[in-house]
C-alpha cells in the first residue's frame, strides 16, 4: 500500500482513509506494508509494517502534505539521486525505495493512494506483475477548483488510471469525473464510499471553553456560529461560503463564521471579508485538520458547511455531525450520496446558501432535526465494510487468491 501520509502525520482526511483501510484489512488478516514518504513513528500502526522512503521529517516544509505545495516541479526526473528540494525530487526518491521494496516482497496486490504515488504503483507493477489498484481521493480538477490545473499532473493521473487493473472512486461524483475528464471505462470503477471511525472520537476529549472563549461569548447572546475546517484553497469555495454570510447577515444579524485550517487563500478570504463588511464576523483558526483546537471548533459550533466547489468525499462532514453540527453541503460534494439528513446547495449559489443559514439559525426545531436524524445516517457507515469492499476487488483480480 502507497500513500503520502498516515496519522499523527497528516494534513487533511487523505492519511485518516488510508489509515482506517489499512487497520481493517489487517484485521482480516491482510499483511500490509505501506510506504511513506518521511521518516517518523507512527504509533498505533503496529497491525502494518511502515516503510520510510526518505530521512526528511513530516513536519518539513517540502511538500510532504496531500497537496501543500503551490505549483508542481517540472525538472527531468533524476532516478536515485534525486535530491528532496521539492515535491518531485520527493516522489523520485520514493518511487525508487517502492521499486526495491517490491522486487523484495512480490506483493499480491499494490494499491496506491492518490496522484503522489502512482508513478510509484505503476513501477512496482511493472516490476513483479502483481495487479495495481489506483484510489482516487481528488483528482487535479478538484484540487484546481473546477480549473484546468497542472497538465503534468493531469497526465501522471492519466497514466496510472490507464495502468491500473482496478480504480477506486470514493463517491460517484469522483467516478464521474474519471469517465468525462480521462475518458476511463466506467466498468472499471468502483466507487468505495469513505467512512468513520466513532471509536476514535472516544477518547475522554473534554471541550475547552478556553479555546474559543471569544465564540462562546457571542453564542451566550444568541449568536449562531457556523464552521468550515478545512484547507483554505479555491477548492473549497470559501469565498462563496463568505458572501453568502454576508447576504445572510442582511436578514439576520447573529451569525459568524470560523474558518479552522491553513492555506494559500487565508489573505483573499480576509480581503473579501473586509470588502464585504463582515471582517466582524469572520474568524481564523490557523490550525492542521487534527487535534484539540479543531475538536474544540466542532463542539462549538452549530452548522458546519461544506462550500467545496468540488468535494470527492468530505470526511469532516461525518466528523462535524458527530459533534453535533447541522450540515449544509455543496451537491458537488460526493459526502452527499450517504447522507439525507443534511441541506444542499449548489456552490455557486450564495442566495440560498444565505436563506438556508438564515432557516437553521433562527429555527431551533429544524436545527435540532438535522443534527439528530444524520447520526442515524453516518452510524450505518463502518470503515470494516470498506475494507471487505477492497478485498472482494482484490480477489477478483487475476492471480489474487483469497486469505
Amino acid at each position: 500500500m502507497l500513500g503520502w501520509e498516515l496519522p499523527p502525520h497528516h494534513t487533511g482526511g487523505l492519511g485518516v482513509a488510508c489509515y482506517n483501510i489499512a487497520k481493517e484489512l489487517a484485521l482480516e488478516g491482510s499483511s500490509i506494508d505501506f510506504v511513506v514518504p518521511y521518516k517518523a513513528p507512527h504509533p498505533g500502526s503496529e497491525f502494518m509494517t511502515v516503510h520510510c522512503a526518505t530521512d526528511l521529517l513530516p513536519g518539513s516544509r517540502f511538500g510532504l502534505g496531500v497537496y501543500d505545495t503551490p505549483t508542481f516541479s517540472t525538472r527531468p526526473s533524476k532516478g536515485v539521486d534525486a535530491d528532496t528540494n521539492d515535491i518531485n525530487g520527493v516522489r523520485d526518491r520514493y518511487c525508487k525505495y517502492v521499486e526495491k521494496l517490491a522486487a523484495k516482497l512480490h506483493p499480491d496486490v499494490i494499491h496506491a493512494h492518490d496522484w503522489l504515488t502512482m508513478d510509484a504503483g505503476i513501477c512496482a507493477k511493472e516490476i513483479t506483475n502483481a495487479p495495481l489498484v489506483v484510489h482516487v481521493h481528488a483528482t487535479q480538477f478538484d484540487q484546481a477548483g473546477g480549473k484546468s490545473g497542472d497538465p503534468l499532473i493531469h497526465e501522471i493521473e492519466y497514466n496510472a488510471m490507464m495502468m491500473a487493473d482496478r480504480i477506486v472512486a470514493v463517491s460517484q461524483v469522483t467516478k464521474n469525473i474519471i469517465i468525462d475528464k480521462y475518458q476511463i471505462p466506467a466498468d472499471k470503477i468502483e466507487v468505495i464510499h469513505n467512512s468513520i471511525d466513532i471509536s476514535s472520537f472516544n477518547d475522554s476529549h473534554k471541550y475547552d471553553i478556553e479555546t474559543y472563549k471569544y465564540l462562546e461569548s457571542l453564542k451566550s447572546e444568541g449568536y449562531t456560529i457556523i464552521l468550515y475546517l478545512g484547507r483554505l484553497t479555491i477548492q473549497k469555495g470559501l469565498t462563496h461560503l463568505i458572501k453568502a454570510l454576508a447576504r445572510a447577515s442582511e436578514k439576520y444579524d447573529k451569525l459568524v463564521l470560523l474558518l479552522a485550517g491553513e492555506g494559500e487563500q487565508r489573505d483573499d478570504l480576509i480581503k473579501v471579508a473586509a470588502e464585504l463588511g463582515v471582517s466582524d464576523k469572520v474568524f481564523f483558526a490557523n490550525c492542521f485538520v487534527h487535534g484539540k483546537q479543531v475538536r474544540d471548533a466542532y463542539m462549538v459550533s452549530d452548522i458546519f458547511v461544506m462550500s467545496s466547489v468540488s468535494e470527492p468525499f468530505g470526511l469532516t462532514a461525518l466528523e462535524a455531525a458527530h459533534y453535533g453540527n447541522a450540515l449544509i453541503i455543496s451537491k458537488q460534494s460526493g459526502v452527499g450520496e450517504v447522507l439525507d439528513s443534511v441541506l444542499r446547495y449548489d456552490f455557486w449559489d450564495t442566495d440560498l446558501l444565505a436563506n438556508q443559514l438564515v432557516g437553521i439559525a433562527t429555527s431551533d426545531a429544524l436545527k435540532k432535526s438535522l443534527q439528530q436524524d444524520v447520526k442515524t445516517e453516518y452510524n450505518r457507515l463502518s470503515w470494516h465494510d470498506v475494507a471487505l469492499s477492497c478485498l472482494k476487488m482484490y480477489k477478483s483480480l487475476d492471480g489474487v487468491t483469497a486469505s
